[in-house]
């Protein structure tokens, strides 16, 4: 192998960390700055990006778009690139047309540095690859009701085969915000209320991703999902307690376990302080404290946010000197913030010690991804041959999940529906292909400005899905997801009474910043249906005939005053590209339907807020203290199906462990029904005295067991002290002595085996070294039909 002297960095032979401390040897202040910067050549979307409502925010987004939009690709890249965005997501293009656009963007940006540095490419990666013609998975939200780690990470590594194949080296995935409100638009894009579940799913995402080499990036770090009343961007009220115990363990976690290579800041503040200028959480916590090594990346215009939104700033060039103290590698998608670094280095208002610190971040990691190699080259980067975005192994991994991902509420008469009933199909989310893709869905997303491409994938409706069905299917829209048109009632509520059974689809369309009922900017003042579906779903009740309600959603609605009156419930979350037959196959009973709930549903619109993760005051036990009702209609975990499972016969190991030891929880779950089916073998733990108000139960394991019918298996949860840990008034995290009450069922309600157990020693004070995880076994019985 033939290396240049002078260029010592190329050389693979030599530990990553060297090579990147050789090229930040060689650079110029000039250059190391450039490598905290990126360019979006392709954005086109501040035209349209905000309702024209919004006046407060209209003005700085759009001075934001003006200044990013003013600098060629050749000039920001003049001295180097840190990042190239969205080459690959910002409008429709074919494969062919994307990769070339990707080796121009690089000639570009090699032709114009004095070394010869790469960009690195990122891109969008929450329901898949968000590009024209990839394959569009369910939305995070029902990767959470499949509480299924290892189907994750078969998804995750397919995202990132097809991500690597064309040149992508970062995805900015897995959403790690632990749900608060349900009211915030951008619940879809999360895995749940429990960050033990979020933990699981999101680090399984984070090991997939980064097995096809692209580096994986954690976000919203931190609090972003609190903010106040559920409205995007708004402040975040919270406590560091809630902080360090509720948001934290899960970015923690796919650090500890799964090696993520990014971490993406919030736009939120907490207390006050924007996170993206907050040295605690970007250095104290995530750097010294987790010993996180990899690049810190602003979610896009934080950096300027600083100063147009926070206020925090004087104007961009101040914002991006707070930016890069607290520890934001990276300034994305263009360098608006940072572009005045120079300046403020050159007059003594920022060390270049932050700069180098952040710049040899972002070089060690190109150096890992082989970027700096002596044989990399712009098209060497790309899969020679044919590349397939949309393949057929994809859309089994997508078909998988949404079949997984479908939650049933009741079966309650007339689930599953038979052969020979004379079936009507109403609402607005039965022929619409949309309403079962996310916000990030490339079709969603983007193709709205391009509405000649169509949605650039072959996708089939609810309401087909059912024709393949079932027979006999007739079918009458009734009314739009949004909007007060009630127009098409009456043909619905006639082909309702025409017909033996209904099937109403209900729910969302996803959208950004006003521009749908779910998605990014896309809150809800209340959990009502959208527009006018509620009262669809009264007028079609009246009719007297048996209506099975479908809601297709990124949210959990309230829907308390339809429980008691339809014949039967199915919640189905963002299902994607395949969601329609996952649905019609549990309707029709060809599939068994096994999702469990990540998000509760509320009982009533108003009820807020509606997580299971209550201490006493916050919940049901608090009954007479408040005439608000906090129960849910269905709780966290619960999902029904069409066999029937039994758990019991809980063993503990021990009933009682030091402080610093472990148990075992063991329960043999059996399928007592005729059919073969998965159940989600739940354990939770209750602290009962500790030194804080503290949630009545938190999910600490779970497993998903497929059985036939007759057949049982054991599951058996290793359990360590460290999982019984919380923050206490000295916000220390703490293995507190005390009694535990260990529960496990199939819900957060239904908790039928519990047993009590004893932390004995004394107080230890735990770190980021803690056991984080409960493995589990399973051992299945060989019996069954």
């Amino acid at each position: 192998m033939s290396i240049s002297t002078d260029r010592p960095w190329r050389d693979p032979r030599l530990p990553a960390p060297e090579r990147a401390r050789l090229l930040l040897a060689a650079m110029t202040l000039e250059e190391k700055i450039a490598q905290l910067g990126s360019r979006w050549t392709g954005n086109d979307m501040s035209d349209q990006e905000l309702p024209e409502d919004e006046t407060i925010n209209v003005a700085p987004m759009e001075d934001v778009f003006s200044t990013a939009g003013s600098l060629s690709l050749e000039d920001a890249s003049r001295d180097g690139l840190g990042h190239l965005t969205r080459v690959w997501g910002s409008y429709p293009q074919t494969v062919e047309q994307g990769v070339a656009e990707v080796i121009r963007q690089h000639e570009v940006v090699l032709k114009e540095s004095r070394l010869g540095v790469p960009a690195l490419v990122h891109e969008e990666c929450l329901t898949g690859f968000t590009t024209y013609g990839a394959t569009v998975y369910p939305a995070s939200i029902a990767w959470g009701a499949t509480f299924d780690p290892e189907l994750l990470e078969r998804m995750a590594a397919a995202i990132g085969r097809d991500m690597a194949a064309v040149g992508v080296h970062q995805g900015l995935s897995p959403v790690l915000d632990v749900v608060r409100d349900y009211r915030w638009g951008r619940v879809e894009e999360t895995i749940g209320e429990d960050p033990y579940l979020v933990a699981m799913l999101g680090s399984a995402y984070v090991r997939g991703l980064q097995s096809a080499g692209v580096v994986a990036t954690l976000k919203h770090f931190a609090g972003y999902s609190a903010s106040r009343a559920g409205r995007n961007h708004g402040p975040v009220s919270m406590g560091r307690r809630e902080l360090l115990d509720i948001i934290l363990p899960t970015f923690e976690t796919a650090i500890a376990t799964a090696g993520a290579g990014s971490v993406m800041s919030s736009y939120a503040d907490l207390d006050g302080l924007p996170a993206s200028a907050d040295p605690w959480l970007f250095t104290d916590v995530l750097r010294e404290d987790w010993g996180f090594e990899g690049t810190v990346v602003s979610d896009y215009w934080a950096v300027p946010f600083l100063a147009s939104m926070h206020r925090v700033a004087a104007d961009d060039a101040d914002a991006g000197v707070l930016a890069l103290t607290a520890g934001t590698d990276v300034e994305l998608p263009d360098t608006i913030g940072y572009a005045a670094l120079l300046d403020k280095v050159k007059a003594g208002e920022v060390s270049e010690e932050l700069v180098d610190r952040a710049a040899l971040r972002v070089l060690l990691q190109k150096v890992q991804l082989g970027l700096l190699d002596e044989d990399w080259t712009p098209a060497g980067s790309i899969q020679p041959g044919a590349i397939d975005l949309d393949s057929e192994q994809n859309r089994a991994i997508a078909a998988e999940l949404a079949e997984k991902s479908v939650v049933l509420l009741e079966a309650g008469s007339v689930l599953p529906i038979s052969s020979s009933t004379k079936v009507a199909v109403v609402g607005p989310c039965a022929d619409d292909a949309r309403t079962l893709m996310g916000c990030y869905a490339f079709p969603n997303h983007v193709l709205p400005r391009y509405p000649e491409r169509g949605l650039g994938i072959t996708i089939t409706t609810p309401l087909d899905a059912l024709r393949n069905e079932l027979p006999n299917v007739s079918y009458a829209k009734g009314c739009e997801v949004t909007g007060d048109d009630r127009s098409g009632f009456r043909e619905a509520v006639a082909l309702a009474q025409d017909c033996e059974l209904t099937v109403a689809f209900v729910g969302d369309l996803s959208g950004l910043f006003g521009h749908g009922t779910s998605g990014e900017g896309c809150d809800a003042e209340d959990l009502r249906l959208p527009g006018v579906q509620g009262e669809l779903l009264d007028a079609l009740l009246e009719t007297g005939k048996p209506i099975v309600l479908v809601v297709v959603s990124g949210r959990p609605y309230a829907l308390g005053e339809y429980a008691d009156r339809a014949a039967g419930m199915v919640q189905a979350f963002l299902p994607g590209q395949e969601g329609a037959a996952a649905i019609a196959g549990v309707l029709s009973g060809r599939i068994v339907p096994s999702g469990k709930l990540p998000v509760q549903i509320p009982r009533h619109v108003g009820g807020q807020p509606g997580t299971y993760l209550q201490p006493a005051l916050g919940s049901v036990e608090s009954a007479g203290i408040s005439g608000l009702e906090t129960r849910p209609l269905y709780p966290f975990g619960y999902g029904s199906s069409y066999t029937t499972f039994e758990v019991a016969d809980l063993r503990l190991s021990a009933p009682e462990i030091r402080s610093d030891g472990e148990f075992t929880a063991t329960v043999r779950v059996a399928n007592t029904g005729d059919r073969a089916g998965d159940e989600v073998v739940q354990l939770y733990l209750r602290d009962v005295v500790a030194q804080v108000a503290r949630p009545l139960k938190l999910l600490t394991g779970f497993a998903r067991v497929s059985l036939a019918p007759g057949q049982a298996a054991e599951v058996t949860f290793v359990v360590h002290a460290d999982r019984t840990a919380y923050t206490d008034p000295d916000l220390r995290r703490i293995v507190e002595p005390g009694e535990f009450e260990v529960m496990i069922g199939t819900s957060s309600r239904d908790l039928p085996c519990r047993a009590m157990l004893r932390v004995a020693g004394d107080v230890r004070v735990v770190g980021h070294d803690r056991v984080l995880t409960t493995p589990v076994t399973i051992s299945t019985d060989p019996g069954g039909g």
